[in-house]
């Protein structure tokens, strides 16, 4: 269980770690990546507001469902929705103070904790279920294939997780591949281009990748169940200082959902848009990624011993960044899964 950005997580100048698994820098209805002036959780007329992040992952975009929809506003709660076209910076707005909330994998979380920020997983997402994918020219048929071969992805994502995880399953390591690190979309346009031999993205950039003719998925993120979990993930202040806030959007996740269900064509059609790509693109993308019920969350912070439990999947993460020297050490993890406020949803269903 990884996160969506890169091979070698590196922190920046004030927290700004470049995260393990990667997507995102824009902004919703025109928004940028970084503050606007007003500190955290307010809006200069004594409004509590939550300044949250998302990206191009299909998991996220029901945030901005909720947006056009009127749900933050229905629920009460005051939201500066931004949409990040790289997920990298999605990750440093959240380190820097610029975000009070931002969807994030569970990597690159643990990455920035590692680096002394302080952060909380609320809530799960989704986990990614084939959305993930190293996409290899025609020829490579088997994963030992790779061996030699220039294969591109995001350093210190979640797809080059995946690569790694891939590679160790055939007993090869990343100094048996001649590894390119690149942005995502720079992955992608490089592998349709005929430059690279395979690549590791994730959707919507694997539709890109896939434009090269008879390439295909070598493995996908399906092969490794709970391996890239994605998280709805807050500032620990922020949370201390506003619990209702925090509360309040958690319900929006889950009515938003609902309205998903009841409303499906209308819902794609506003996902799509903002992903960029045509309604029946993002139909397949639907396939490769499970959204979490509440019930589904309940269990994924219950303690367990596999990775379908974040308890675990969070110190096999740990462990897995400290031995691939993504981090220097594996951080305290105490506080870092926050359970409560799904809890308190659920007893209200």
């Amino acid at each position: 269980m990884i996160t969506r950005a890169g091979s070698r997580l590196r922190m920046g100048a004030a927290l700004a770690v470049v995260a393990m698994l990667a997507v995102a820098c824009g902004g919703s209805g025109g928004g940028g990546a970084g503050g606007d002036g007003d500190g955290a959780g307010g809006d200069g007329a004594g409004r509590t507001v939550v300044r949250l992040g998302f990206s191009a992952w299909p998991g996220w975009f029901p945030w901005q469902v909720a947006e056009e929809k009127g749900l933050f506003d229905k629920a009460g709660v005051d939201v500066k929705l931004t949409y990040f076209e790289s997920y990298t910076d999605s990750l440093n707005a959240l380190n820097t103070g610029n975000l009070d909330a931002n969807s994030q994998t569970l990597g690159d979380t643990i990455s920035s904790v590692s680096g002394g920020a302080e952060q909380v997983v609320i809530l799960v997402n989704d986990n990614s279920t084939g959305n993930d994918q190293i996409i290899v020219a025609p020829g490579i048929g088997r994963i030992e294939d790779l061996k030699g071969k220039r294969v591109g992805a995001e350093e210190g994502t979640v797809d080059h997780f995946l690569l790694l995880l891939g590679l160790d399953k055939a007993g090869l390591r990343q100094s048996d591949i001649d590894f390119k690190p690149l942005a995502t979309d720079a992955a992608a346009a490089a592998f349709a281009a005929g430059q690279l031999d395979a690549v590791g993205v994730f959707a919507p950039f694997t539709t890109t990748a896939l434009e090269r003719p008879d390439s295909k998925a070598l493995f996908t993120s399906a092969e490794f169940p709970g391996a890239i979990p994605d998280h709805l993930v807050f500032s620990r202040a922020f949370v201390e200082d506003n619990p209702g806030e925090v509360q309040k959007l958690v319900d929006v996740w889950f009515d938003t959902l609902a309205y998903i269900a009841a409303h499906k064509d209308e819902a794609v059609a506003i996902m799509a848009r903002r992903a960029g790509v045509s309604v029946d693109d993002y139909a397949a993308y639907d396939r490769g990624t499970t959204v979490f019920t509440a019930e589904q969350n309940l269990q994924a912070f219950a303690p367990g011993d596999d990775m379908s439990h974040l308890d675990f999947a969070a110190r096999r993460i740990s462990t897995f960044l400290k031995e691939a020297g993504l981090v220097d050490k594996e951080p305290d993890l105490t506080g870092l899964l926050d359970a409560g406020f799904v809890e308190a949803h659920a007893r209200r269903e």
